[in-house]
């Protein structure tokens, strides 16, 4: 479980480090910082996945995403981090030098350690510039006989269960993260149409493939936990999913129909819940299932039977929850969510109420 998450020179993150529960809510109004929390998050867990930044040059490149406030001392730098029980990892990047790739940002450092608090006894893997070395079996460094380019992580060369088993432990543990924002209901959204009849534990990013995803939680997963998440939602109703000649397709009955409404025909906030509880009831529940402002195109009603739906998942899942949504929020609440609770002043985005050294303890690697 992630306990500690850390972003430095971020948009308007100039030094935010909050600590998450296993039920975490991010919340603050229209411009707090809290989509630059969960782009953040995702960022790291691309880098931690597939070793690419080439998402931060997909939202205008390196200096499009550093801090646009006041400068402090220090280089221009971009540090990401997270810190879990066992194995934790930060990544500085940098502004890149001359070359083709003037969007992508060059990794000037990179640390993985034991522990959630960083030490020069609990060093596994350190990179700087394209040097990089590894502990041995016995703790000694060893320095690996390749060089790194700028652009690329050390998590896309060198992480092998045999030669760097924490690099490996540590890119296994992200792809198990999930991250779902705005999830499509759109007339032409794929969601609204039959799909192939596959078996899918894991609901896609995009949601495509709900139909495939409630008839894998049907046959394999826990189908009684799906339709009382549903029955919450919309007392008395009920989600079918057919399959034929490997076609399936999915509908809902409801009260008073004298026929089950199809995937098609459903409404947008209907069909959002129903993205929302094949993501949190997957058959292969993820580590982590971050959810981006999953009350759009919900009626603020629904927010309880939202919040019981996240409780859910947070039974088998790390869950964080990002929304401005009060009514969600004050029921997460209940749940006995974390609530970490942003504001922005000057342009500095902060935790409402929160001092200096009110957050985890952090150290960032050096370059």
């Amino acid at each position: 479980m992630i306990q500690t998450l850390a972003v430095e020179g971020y948009r308007s993150l100039r030094a935010l480090t909050v600590g998450l529960g296993n039920l975490t809510v991010v919340t603050g109004a229209n411009g707090s910082g809290k989509t630059s929390v969960y782009r953040a998050l995702r960022l790291l867990a691309e880098v931690a996945r597939d070793g690419a930044v080439s998402s931060l040059a997909r939202e205008g490149g390196m200096r499009s995403a550093v801090h646009a406030g006041r400068r402090t001392a220090g280089p221009v730098a971009v540090r990401l981090g997270v810190a879990t029980e066992d194995l934790s990892y930060a990544i500085d990047l940098g502004l890149p030098q001359v070359g083709p790739f003037k969007l992508d940002p060059e990794i000037k450092s990179e640390v993985v350690w034991a522990g959630p608090v960083l030490r020069p006894s609990t060093v596994l893997t350190e990179r700087t510039g394209s040097r990089v070395r590894t502990r041995d079996d016995d703790g000694a460094w060893t320095t690996v006989p390749l060089t790194v380019h700028p652009h690329e992580s050390v998590m896309a060369l060198l992480a092998d269960p045999a030669a760097t088993p924490d690099l490996f432990a540590l890119r296994e543990q992200a792809r198990r993260w999930r991250f779902y924002d705005h999830l499509r209901t759109d007339t032409d959204s794929p969601a609204r149409r039959p799909g192939v009849a596959t078996y899918t534990p894991v609901l896609s990013p995009t949601g495509d493939d709900l139909a495939a995803a409630l008839l894998t939680i049907q046959l394999t997963g826990d189908v009684d936990a799906l339709q009382a998440s549903v029955d919450v939602a919309f007392p008395g109703s009920r989600v079918l999913v057919e399959e034929d000649d490997g076609v399936c397709r999915v509908a809902m009955t409801q009260p008073g129909l004298r026929r089950a409404l199809s995937a098609a025909e459903l409404s947008d906030g209907t069909l959002t819940f129903l993205l929302l509880a094949a993501a949190a009831h997957a058959t292969r529940p993820p580590d982590l299932l971050v959810l981006n402002e999953p009350e759009s195109s919900l009626h603020p009603a629904l927010m309880p039977a939202v919040a019981a739906l996240v409780a859910s998942a947070a039974e088998r899942s790390q869950v964080l929850v990002v929304t401005h949504a009060g009514d969600l929020v004050r029921a997460l609440r209940s749940a006995d969510a974390t609530t970490i609770d942003l504001v922005k002043d000057d342009g500095v985005t902060s935790v409402a109420g929160a001092g200096v050294l009110d957050g985890p303890a952090w150290n960032w690697p050096t370059r």
